[in-house]
């Protein structure tokens, strides 16, 4: 229904603000990201040992000063956390966020949200919709590997008006078991990557866990390079098992043979987790006996409705 200037109240009636317009000429202002106006996602590691000693609470992956946001970020779309509960204590949790995502990396107890009782162990997969608080007890010393997209929200100032899928719990041993099956397929020596990606049915189109939220469980054999591949989402990689050995390859450019060019190499370290920025080529490496395990979460849940992710393989 249109509001005519007489039917406003005494008062409600604003002049047009001209104070906050700005121009520029385009070729000065259509790339900022280049042009170093908004600054680059950067690199970032976190060690294991912000979760491995000391008392209940959440250590946040904030990279804010480097992202130069007013809010905690990881990426300019997603927040991660280590959670540490010791026993028989509680964490609660309430981001403004579309979506959460939980890894169980040690531990057992159960979430109440909803009215709802989510039991989880040790290895279990956890997703919570949006507009529903959450109380994490322990039974024992447990810790969680916790992402959600608050960042994003915050950046649009803006607040989830619904919450488009049910809590959902993915148990550690079905997990193992689908990505067992991956290994022992006729194809599996012919692909690029020998993982599993966790959905939700509610998300068809995308085939990932949130509208936001995009999470592997994968493994990179003994001896296994996976070559280089890029995209345009923030990778957040959690190394879940990993013997001394295991690295990865990061860069701007490739050469003929798809290697990556004058690379940054990222050690892998079991329990740690580090940030890979968007549209970089990265390859992983395995130059161990023994093989391992890592947990990349991105924000292609959304780039990948937005028909942008753009991921690209050398082979």
């Amino acid at each position: 229904m249109l509001v005519t200037e007489k039917e406003m109240a005494p008062g409600e009636l604003k002049s047009s603000n001209h104070s906050a317009a700005e121009y520029f000429e385009y070729t000065r202002a259509a790339n900022p990201v280049g042009s170093g106006l908004i600054p680059k996602v950067p690199f970032g590691e976190f060690p294991s040992r912000l979760h491995e000693t000391g008392p209940t609470g959440i250590v946040p992956f904030d990279l804010s000063r480097e992202l130069d946001t007013p809010y905690p970020a990881t990426s300019p779309a997603l927040l991660a956390s280590y959670v540490r509960i010791l026993p028989n204590e509680c964490v609660a949790t309430a981001p403004n966020a579309s979506s959460e995502l939980y890894y169980c990396l040690k531990g057992r107890g159960h979430t109440l949200v909803r009215g709802e009782r989510l039991e989880w162990k040790t290895g279990d997969f956890m997703t919570l919709p949006a507009l529903h608080p959450a109380a994490h007890h322990s039974d024992e010393e447990s810790v969680f590997y916790w992402v959600h997209d608050e960042p994003l929200f915050a950046y649009l100032g803006a607040k989830p008006a619904t919450a488009r899928f049910e809590p959902t719990i993915f148990p550690a041993e079905r997990c193992r078991a689908e990505l067992e099956k991956v290994q022992v397929d006729p194809e599996a020596a012919k692909r690029n990557r020998l993982s599993i990606l966790l959905a939700n049915r509610r998300f068809p189109h995308t085939r990932t866990v949130s509208q936001t939220l995009w999470v592997m469980y994968g493994i990179l054999p003994a001896g296994a390079v996976q070559s280089a591949h890029r995209h345009q989402s923030v990778a957040l990689d959690f190394i879940l098992e990993c013997p001394k050995g295991c690295y990865s390859l990061i860069g701007t450019e490739i050469d003929e043979n798809g290697k990556i060019v004058n690379p940054r190499r990222q050690e892998w370290r079991p329990g740690a987790a580090f940030v890979t920025p968007p549209g970089l080529w990265h390859s992983h490496h395995n130059e161990s006996g023994e093989p391992a395990y890592l947990i990349p979460i991105q924000d292609a849940g959304l780039q990948t409705y937005l028909r942008s992710l753009d991921i690209r393989f050398t082979k």
